[in-house]
């Protein structure tokens, strides 16, 4: 509101305007390209393109909260861990924006996809990479784009979020115990790294809900039919599912 009482927005500007200069929306609405005249094709295609955008989110509040951990500083990595846990419900929200698709419905455009599969996301690696989930075939595909293959091994031979939380507990006076039996200790006696299992429980577990959303929406869209880049489908998601993301924190509640 100016001197006279005037509340409304600015109007002209002498360059781009500066919300757009800001959060690039013009470009960000340019970038959904579908290869079909099925509508439903859109949906699928922006769906992709936000979950991908919240991978990179996820990834970088992750890292955030990594230095702070490598810093001793564990009441700073709670904040970076307590956003990563809403972005991730964001993006497990994002799977409501496909649950109106059948078999049929997604195979009206399913061959434009050709060998594509989010397999082949590298920013999910990455996101996988941080939490522990490491393996070294998930990055063959990514051979033939240098920087990008490069870039996932450098995060393979990085160490994980929970490396660097293993290497806390130990210099934290944890260093004799198993990692099981440091996390019971931790439970019993130590509030401020409690405070911290309970924010990486909360990741995992929102983390664990987002795999399993995956399945369900290839179980509801395709059955167990082969996945479009070549997968076993549904038998790989349920294979990977397998794979707990830190997994001692997980065990150690047995014995509390």
């Amino acid at each position: 509101m100016d001197l006279f009482g005037n509340d409304a927005p600015t109007l002209e500007f002498d360059q781009p305007v500066p919300y757009d200069t800001y959060v690039h929306a013009s470009t960000l609405h340019s970038l959904q390209q579908t290869l079909s005249d099925d509508p439903g094709e859109m949906s699928f295609l922006m769906i992709s393109q936000i979950m991908e955008l919240y991978f990179g989110l996820v990834h970088y509040e992750l890292r955030q909260a990594q230095r702070a951990v490598d810093a001793d500083d564990v009441q700073g990595a709670l904040g970076p861990l307590r956003r990563t846990e809403l972005h991730l419900d964001g993006l497990n929200t994002a799977w409501n924006g496909l649950r109106w698709m059948t078999p049929s419905d997604f195979n009206r455009f399913r061959e434009q996809l050709g060998d594509g599969s989010g397999f082949q996301s590298a920013m999910y690696r990455h996101l996988e990479f941080a939490l522990g989930l490491k393996s070294d075939s998930v990055i063959r595909p990514f051979r033939r784009q240098p920087e990008v293959h490069a870039a996932l091994e450098r995060g393979l031979r990085e160490p994980s979020l929970w490396d660097s939380v293993t290497a806390l507990l130990a210099r934290r006076g944890f260093a004799g115990d198993g990692l099981v039996e440091a996390w019971v200790r931790v439970y019993a006696d130590d509030d401020a790294l409690r405070r911290l299992g309970e924010a990486l429980t909360e990741v995992a577990q929102r983390f664990g809900d987002w795999r399993y959303q995956h399945l369900q929406a290839v179980r509801r869209t395709m059955g167990a039919k082969a996945g479009t880049g070549g997968s076993a489908g549904l038998v790989w998601l349920e294979r990977s599912m397998a794979k707990t993301v830190f997994p001692e924190l997980w065990t150690a509640r047995t014995f509390m």
